[in-house]
């Protein structure tokens, strides 16, 4: 879970709420909204359809409210993945960074920054559009 942009008003907070791929330590889904179950439910819509899979989260309680018992597993133990996407994040990002200057914390432009770093930083996703890029310039 990222927090996006620094308001210094605490009601205007937004954060991004991630589902990572253990194994591959890929975003496979995102949501964006307030840290509540509301939220979590949203992403858990997302990726609920995967039947197979564990969800390992840390000790939020909108993770326990949402998930199913059998299928959940909680401690910040498991959440090495995510914490290293979020400092990714962060460090490529300026709206991702605490006390970032100048960013726009409206949902949709916050939504589209992730659709675009996430393709640029995904290879097969990234290669087609840098060639198109490339031929034009």
């Amino acid at each position: 879970m990222t927090k996006c942009g620094a308001s210094r008003v605490k009601k205007n907070k937004l954060w991004a709420v991630k589902a990572i791929d253990r194994s591959t330590r890929k975003t496979v889904a995102w949501v964006l909204g307030n840290r509540n179950t509301a939220t979590f439910r949203r992403l858990y819509k997302k990726v609920k359809h995967l039947k197979d899979c564990i969800f390992y989260t840390g000790g939020w309680k909108a993770f326990s409210d949402a998930l199913p018992p059998e299928r959940h597993v909680a401690g910040k133990g498991h959440t090495v993945a995510d914490e290293q996407d979020n400092s990714s994040a962060r460090h490529h990002l300026a709206r991702f960074k605490r006390r970032a200057k100048i960013v726009s914390q409206l949902e949709h432009i916050v939504g589209l920054t992730l659709r675009i770093w996430r393709t640029a930083t995904v290879a097969g996703l990234f290669w087609p559009i840098q060639k198109i890029m490339l031929d034009v310039f």
